[in-house]
């Protein structure tokens, strides 16, 4: 399997990863990417300048940007797709990961209830 990238970046996410890396105050050589235990789904994903490569480091150059993949992440990593998205309320990386077998909501909604008219009539 020569030539096999554990991950992919979209135009977007390697353009932001390039910004990330060029305005960096460190001698900045890309980003790592990692997973550890957190979250309401069991895991999160990490991600970290990177000055110096780690032993083991899966290293990916895409579209002129350049990611280190924790060894231990690369499992839970292989076919996945990097995006970078910017909308109307947030901006941010977001994986298209095969692996993902369910995913959690925190952040993306909101509880609502109905506004006390007293303070109207103030």
């Amino acid at each position: 399997m020569a030539g096999f990238q554990v991950m992919t970046l979209t135009e977007a996410a390697a353009e932001r990863v390039k910004e990330l890396v060029d305005n960096s105050d460190k001698n900045a050589l890309g980003l790592r990417v990692g997973i550890k235990k957190g979250g309401c789904a069991g895991m999160e994903y990490t991600m970290d300048l990177v000055e110096v490569a780690q032993a083991g480091d899966d290293v990916i150059d895409d579209k002129g940007a350049k990611l280190f993949v924790d060894p231990s992440a690369v499992l839970f990593l292989l076919g996945t797709e990097m995006d970078f998205e910017v909308t109307k309320f947030r901006s941010g990386f977001v994986f298209k990961n095969p692996n993902e077998t369910s995913a959690c909501g925190c952040g993306e909604s909101v509880a609502l209830q109905a506004a006390d008219p007293s303070v109207l009539q103030q």
